[in-house]
């Protein structure tokens, strides 16, 4: 015999025994959900009492909680218990079939590389926008240098040096539309210049890797250690067998490795410079968040080094906002015109409005300002991020977190997989750190979470730190099965962890 919620004031026609009755609870609280007959923000009984009420086991309706959750329908906080999503799954979902299962956005962004971008200064901004289009002469608006406008160019030198230690002067940078603009430039001017590889870190993105092999170059992975990546290998000729001994050019990120956190040891700094100039290599350096850093000295560019063998990239990714598009290359001399050639022969200029509103904005101290403000707001994060984990999960070892936007959670052996499934079901997205391993590389395999702090609001990081803990090991310890993928509602309403979504 059916029974009914009737102490809520919502029908909920389930039957109490036999295998659907999991199923048929999910979709009877899905469609009271989506009919409205459960408001947004309402907050459901625990699964205690509603098991009570329908006859049937608590585990089942821990069970379709959870399975709501993953799917955006509920949301789970602690000390809030179960309620329903103030913001439901898309239209879309609202209207496809009963049970069939939804795809809801993530309700916590924890994926590294986007700043807060509710903290874009807009007023600012719109400010040195205005005073840029009302001084600028009329043949800005032409189609101009394809160095990018000298204004910009004028303002990045004085920054760059004062900020980073950069050695350059405006004839000598290029203003294109990103990193992977200016790699992409870097991979066809290589290329032609007979190179046929490039050695590139043992941990960084993938989209690098195969836009370089797209230009015809060959990707060959360093190793890496405690001190950063292993550059004496650069001089120790082929490894196993690969190509290693021919490289003429690397791409790192020194400054703070990606995504490891590592800063490059000063012995390797040096090493790689000389490896440079005894044989006429280039290193690429992508100085992707060298403004943020919290607990030590900032690490200086590595083109202050050696100008002559250093190309220096830099966006206004993180610091701003990756919607702008736009970064910078600082060259040396004798590679400038390559440069500047290949960019004029496929993309003549980046936008105007934005190369002067953006020298502007750094000219006034606007962009100090920012930036002084963001690395104070994701301090805060970073400190709340690792005092949370040494309350919920002690186990967890964070590291990588002196500077940048994001920490490496270092996991239990075997267990990166496990935590990710974990992760999902709890609303979160986040990478795993075997995704930004290069598939040739010499390293050993970590098991670890790579999890960005400047993606989610202020406002919404508490509750993604609850979730991200609810995913976490247990304690930080595995017992044999892996506890925390999904939450069950106690008697307090708080979620404990009680399987894996994969067992169910």
């Amino acid at each position: 015999m059916a029974k009914s919620w009737a102490t809520f004031g919502v029908d909920l026609h389930v039957e109490p025994t036999g295998p659907g009755v999991r199923r048929g609870l999910t979709e009877a609280l899905r469609e009271a959900v989506r009919s409205g007959r459960l408001a947004p923000g309402t907050r459901l009984p625990s699964s205690r009492s509603l098991a009570a009420d329908l006859g049937i086991a608590r585990n089942t309706v821990a069970e379709a909680y959870a399975d709501l959750v993953a799917e955006g329908w509920l949301t789970a906080r602690q000390g809030s218990g179960t309620s329903v999503a103030r913001r439901p799954v898309s239209a879309l979902s609202a209207t496809s079939a009963p049970g069939r299962p939804t795809h809801a956005r993530p309700a916590y962004d924890l994926v590294p590389g986007t700043p807060d971008l509710s903290s874009f200064p807009r007023a600012a901004w719109l400010k040195a926008s205005r005073r840029a289009l009302t001084a600028a002469p009329h043949e800005a608006l032409d189609y101009g240098d394809p160095r990018g406008r000298v204004e910009l160019r004028t303002a990045l030198a004085g920054y760059l040096a004062r900020a980073r230690g950069v050695r350059t002067d405006p004839e000598h940078i290029v203003i294109c539309s990103g990193f992977v603009h200016g790699l992409m430039l870097l991979g066809q001017v290589l290329r032609g210049r007979g190179l046929n590889s490039l050695a590139v870190e043992s941990y960084g993105l993938d989209v690098h890797w195969r836009l370089l092999e797209r230009a015809g170059l060959r990707t060959v992975p360093l190793g890496f250690d405690e001190l950063g990546t292993r550059t004496e290998e650069l001089a120790a000729g082929p490894r196993g067998g690969d190509a290693l001994g021919g490289v003429r050019a690397v791409l790192m990120t020194p400054a703070h490795q990606f995504p490891m956190g590592v800063p490059l040891h000063p012995d390797r700094r040096s090493q790689v410079v000389d490896w440079a100039r005894r044989g006429g290599g280039l290193i690429l350096e992508d100085d992707y968040d060298g403004e943020f850093r919290y607990d030590r000295q900032p690490v200086g560019a590595l083109q202050g080094l050696d100008p002559d063998h250093v190309v220096h990239v830099g966006t206004a990714s993180k610091s701003l906002a990756p919607g702008l598009r736009l970064g910078w290359l600082v060259l040396p001399p004798s590679l400038a015109p390559e440069v500047v050639a290949a960019k004029g022969g496929v993309d003549w200029s980046c936008g105007v409005l934005d190369q002067l509103t953006l020298a502007e904005f750094i000219t006034s101290g606007a962009y100090d300002r920012h930036v002084r403000a963001s690395r104070l707001r994701y301090r805060r994060r970073r400190d709340a991020l690792v005092a949370r984990l040494a309350e919920q999960a002690p186990g967890v070892r964070a590291t990588g977190i002196a500077a940048g936007l994001h920490v490496v959670l270092r996991l239990p052996p075997g267990t990166e997989q496990e935590t990710l499934r974990a992760a999902a079901w709890q609303g979160l997205a986040v990478h795993g750190l075997d995704r930004y391993r290069h598939p040739e590389s010499p390293a050993e395999r970590t098991d670890a979470l790579v999890v960005g702090y400047g993606t989610p609001p202020d406002h919404g990081w508490s509750g993604a730190l609850d979730a991200l803990c609810a995913a976490l090991p247990f304690n930080g310890t595995f017992n044999g099965t892996f506890h925390g993928t999904f939450r069950n509602e106690g008697d307090d309403g708080l979620f404990r962890g009680i399987g894996s979504p994969h067992e169910q």
